[in-house]
């Protein structure tokens, strides 16, 4: 059946869960606005690492075989010495089912490129260089005024901002990301020989180095480490640091560190933890992704947990045939973040205890456990 009018929507944000809703959202006829603060549609970063469960999702989307072609696709991940000794592999769960690769590695960019057109092709409406300055909700609706002077009228907005969301504090959510006391180095290179899967060395002078083949020709690799002031580092001197803080390290870092020239291609980033407690909505105004929950990679699950809000969001949204009443919209979206709070918390609070075990210089510290019990609970989908 055909509703009187069309349902419609405004995207706040083009990244992973924004692109995700957007996608889902008019495959189920829903009209939907998608705004884009930056001009380039954010199509930058190094690397990715998607997990089974985030592979699920993309496979909903309808970009499963682009990802994986562009992809690298693999089963384990190696324990490593410093030196480069591989003195264990542990298989990985295929969170997504046994039909999925556990893991996919891809150069973030490529991902992006292929969400987006698949934001084109789904006949949404997408506007880049534009913020949402002010959002004013009534009964039966929300007025959304644009960055380049212009307004719209939406039956409900959805705020895929990300971590520093302007959407979370428009509503009056005053949760905001607190670092963890850890940072990153990741920096794009070329595949070494013979480097087929994630290799994690814990200890040296980072507390994590790390790797992750991106496609048949390239990788990204991290090196983590307590965090730093920013304003203390020269963006200029990027490439030298992570070259310095790879030196000591074994097997292929050698090969990789000789790549790392272009301090442009080195970025530096803090942990950050982020959950917001109770309703992730107000009003006609729902969260998702980093601008609701974010967590340390230490799991890989950011990504991840960003793609399930928009699917079970996109699954609730597109089974209703009508929005007029906020009574039964608040209803929906209660059911939204009750569908996603102990998935989300659960992920958020293990990622940032594994990061603090070696914060704390824990060494009997569960960390197989935890991930193992994490891992298998969320093979069961959202």
């Amino acid at each position: 059946m055909t509703d009187p009018r069309p349902r419609t929507v405004l995207v706040i944000g083009g990244g992973a869960s924004g692109n995700a809703v957007t996608v889902l959202l008019r495959r189920a006829g829903i009209t939907v606005d998608l705004i884009e603060a930056k001009p380039d549609w954010n199509v930058l970063g190094s690397g990715i690492t998607l997990q089974g469960n985030a592979l699920r999702v993309l496979r909903e989307l309808g970009v499963w075989d682009k990802v994986q072609e562009s992809g690298y696709a693999f089963d384990s991940v190696g324990l490593a010495t410093p030196d480069g000794h591989v003195f264990h592999v542990q298989q990985d769960i295929r969170t997504g089912g046994e039909d999925l690769p556990a893991t996919i590695g891809m150069q973030r960019p490529r991902l992006q490129e292929i969400l987006c057109e698949a934001v084109r092709a789904s006949g949404a409406t997408v506007r880049l260089g534009t913020t949402a300055d002010e959002l004013v909700q009534d009964g039966a609706g929300v007025t959304a005024r644009f960055s380049d002077g212009t307004e719209g009228r939406y039956e409900l907005v959805i705020g895929a901002d990300g971590l520093n969301s302007l959407t979370r504090a428009m509503i009056g959510i005053s949760e905001k990301p607190e670092p963890t006391g850890m940072a990153i180095w990741r920096v794009a290179a070329l595949r070494p020989a013979g480097l087929e899967r994630t290799d994690l060395t814990f200890g040296g002078p980072c507390y994590i180095a790390g790797y992750c083949p991106t496609s048949e020709n390239t990788i990204y690799a991290y090196l983590v480490e307590a965090n730093r002031d920013r304003a203390s580092i020269d963006p200029a001197s990027y490439a030298d640091e992570m070259r310095r803080l790879a030196a000591p390290y074994g097997g292929a870092w050698p090969e990789i560190a000789a790549s790392i020239t272009d301090p442009a291609k080195v970025n530096y980033t803090w942990f950050d933890r982020l959950l917001v407690e109770g309703s992730w909505h107000r009003g006609r105004v729902v969260l998702v992704g980093d601008a609701a929950h974010a967590c340390p990679p230490t799991l890989a699950q950011g990504a991840a947990m960003s793609l399930e809000d928009a699917s079970v969001l996109a699954e609730l949204l597109s089974a209703e045939e009508s929005w007029d009443s906020l009574d039964s919209l608040d209803d929906l979206l209660t059911r939204y973040h009750e569908r996603r709070i102990d998935r989300v918390r659960m992920v958020v609070e293990a990622s940032v205890q594994l990061g603090q075990w070696q914060l704390d210089g824990v060494r009997d510290a569960d960390v197989p456990g935890l991930i193992g019990r994490t891992m298998s609970a969320l093979k069961e989908t959202p």
